[in-house]
């Protein structure tokens, strides 16, 4: 099931929240800043420790830490495009940026799971066709993870919740 709710996802009684993350995993702002902040200072050492072990978290890939002081079990830290860099690949860039917290979600054992509009805020993507990219692709990756029985898109403001809205109910 999707759902999609106005809100601030930091508050999300979830098993995972996911975190549009920078490719330093080291917290920003938006989202990135709000989760880093509610969560505490767990999360960015885990962060810190797996770019450490791996490097930067390149666009459109994901990691999993602990959620520090979050409700939630996880932080899925997922790295979507930056628009205008890449325009032949920036939906494939952004949907594999969702594939890849599915995935992730799914092998953590999660049922539930809240997305944050990905890319939307300082990268630039546009909501329209952010959340088509977004809607289509999480229904696709639940088809694969039966496991995953609920995912909740927690949006900003209204313009956005209208975007996915409107995405959801796909071509009139």
């Amino acid at each position: 099931m999707i759902e999609l709710v106005l809100g601030n996802i930091v508050l999300e009684e979830v098993d995972a929240i996911v975190n549009a993350a920078n490719s330093g995993l080291i917290g920003g702002g938006g989202v990135d800043g709000a989760i880093h902040r509610a969560g505490g200072p767990r999360i960015l050492e885990e962060c810190k420790a797996i770019v450490a072990r791996q490097g930067r978290c390149a666009t459109g890939r994901a990691v999993v830490t602990g959620a520090g002081n979050l409700k939630a079990k996880y932080v899925i830290h997922a790295v979507g495009p930056r628009y205008g860099r890449d325009p032949a690949g920036e939906a494939e860039l952004l949907a594999s940026a969702y594939r890849e917290a599915m995935r992730l979600a799914a092998e953590a054992g999660c049922s539930t799971i809240a997305f944050p509009a990905i890319s939307t805020g300082a990268y630039g993507y546009p909501l329209d066709e952010a959340a088509s990219v977004a809607i289509r692709t999480i229904r696709s990756a639940l088809e694969q993870a039966p496991t995953i029985r609920r995912v909740r898109f927690v949006l900003f403001d209204q313009e956005a919740l209208r975007a996915f809205e409107r995405a959801l109910k796909g071509p009139s």
